[in-house]
């Protein structure tokens, strides 16, 4: 049921911040943020762990900032399998919207999931 609460939760992050970014993030309605959001829990759960490992060293070097960095490149793979109904402009707009959506993933735990 978590998980269920949290692809909601980003779907209607995606939609928000879609609408602060119009040039550089598109989103066709939110059926396509539900699936984008599904997809990226699903890149989260298989793909996202070998980044991680693959770039330990770097994660710790960075004290963890890199973690924004494979955030970004799971984005841009969504982008990838989404098609045109979700649309990153490049790595830079995906970066910002990882940083974004982390953040505020963070507030709505400590609110939601004490």
């Amino acid at each position: 049921m978590k998980w269920l609460i949290g692809i909601l939760i980003n779907a209607i992050l995606f939609m928000a911040i879609a609408g602060f970014f119009e040039e550089s993030f598109y989103l066709s309605g939110f059926g396509a943020a539900l699936g984008a959001s599904f997809i990226l829990s699903i890149l989260n759960i298989l793909v996202r762990p070998i980044l991680i490992i693959l770039t330990l060293p770097i994660t710790v070097l960075s004290l963890g900032l890199f973690l924004f960095v494979i955030n970004a490149v799971t984005l841009l793979i969504t982008d990838g399998l989404m098609g045109s109904s979700f649309e990153v402009a490049g790595f830079g707009t995906a970066i910002l919207v990882s940083i974004l959506m982390s953040i505020a993933n963070v507030i709505i735990q400590k609110v939601v999931w004490r």
